[in-house]
């Protein structure tokens, strides 16, 4: 027996769609509908996209910068540059223990969210291990800066000053340890989820988050008038390294899992960063035109950070890209 007209034009509307996505004509236009324009649940991604704004990126960049001038401060502390030490370690304060917070609060909307997420110590959620990452900074950072201020201006005498020298050196390392967590973590936030072009280069995002804090870290102290060979050195250190993640970038591809990366205007920003922070900064070293290359890495460090964002939205919202990283 034959099926009913209105079943074989239904089966031809399906066909259809699946072959081109719209079945044009009134009333079977299949936007949102039960047939699929693409891959996915129903036409929807399969997993939830990212949803933050301007102030994460930021506070990705502005986190890096803080947590490792502190590395920076407690180096030149340690081996008696103490105008750097107090410069790295104003810087580390700024950026890492008011800056970033105040980025952290403004993306979490309202104050209490954040304290929130101090009440219970959970080391398996990336989140709670930033907030208290973040938190353990602060608390070091700015009383070292007081007490390596007060110890700099001999505010005190005698056993005091050598108490709050001491004091110094045991608040910076402790803003150190916790700096270069606070600059790498959040490669490792972005990296734990199910967005496949953060999964898949999990390996990746560490290392170029800490990289990129600290070539940033030394571009901010020359800009502000520090030139050392030791500065000099960390940042062809860190303009090589993310020369080298650039040639990785391009050559670890993963089809349509990472697509995302290599197509589209996240894949431009992505290489553009990488390329003002890698290549160009370290070309520009090498001339010995150290200010334009602080600049170009600090450029490149931020565009960067604001590609990886874009590059986790675009993922998450190709059904097909989620797909592909699963096979």
């Amino acid at each position: 027996m034959d099926a009913p007209a209105s079943e074989k034009r239904l089966e031809q509307l399906r066909e259809k769609a699946w072959q081109e996505g719209v079945v044009p004509g009134r009333g079977v236009d299949v936007v949102g509908g039960p047939i699929p324009r693409k891959p996915g649940y129903y036409g929807e991604p399969v997993v939830k996209p990212p949803v933050w704004t301007w102030e994460v990126p930021l506070y990705f960049f502005f986190g890096g910068i803080g947590g490792m001038s502190a590395v920076i401060a407690f180096g030149a502390f340690l081996f008696h540059h103490v105008d750097l030490a107090r410069t790295a370690i104003w810087i580390a304060a700024i950026a890492g223990a008011v800056l970033s917070p105040l980025l952290l609060i403004m993306d979490l909307g309202r104050p209490h969210l954040f304290l929130n997420m101090l009440r219970v110590f959970k080391h398996r959620s990336t989140m709670s291990m930033g907030a208290w990452i973040l938190t353990a900074f602060g608390t070091c950072a700015v009383p070292g800066l007081i007490a390596l201020e007060l110890h700099t201006h001999q505010i005190f005498r005698g056993t005091l000053d050598q108490l709050l020298s001491f004091a110094a050196g045991i608040f910076i390392f402790g803003a150190a340890m916790f700096g270069t967590l606070l600059a790498t973590y959040t490669g490792v936030l972005i990296a734990a989820t199910a967005i496949p072009a953060w999964f898949l280069h999990r390996t990746l995002l560490p290392i170029h988050f800490g990289t990129a804090g600290l070539g940033s870290a030394a571009a901010v102290l020359e800009l502000v008038g520090h030139r050392s060979a030791a500065l000099n050195f960390l940042g062809f250190y860190a303009a090589a390294v993310e020369t080298v993640l650039l040639i990785w970038l391009s050559v670890d591809k993963h089809g349509a899992a990472d697509r995302a990366i290599h197509e589209h205007g996240s894949g431009w920003l992505i290489r553009i960063g990488e390329l003002l922070s890698g290549p160009l900064a370290l070309i520009l070293r090498l001339l010995g035109l150290v200010p334009f290359a602080g600049i170009s890495f600090l450029i490149g460090a931020l565009v960067s950070r604001v590609g990886w964002i874009v590059v986790g939205k675009v993922s998450g919202s190709d059904p097909e890209a989620v797909f592909a990283s699963q096979r």
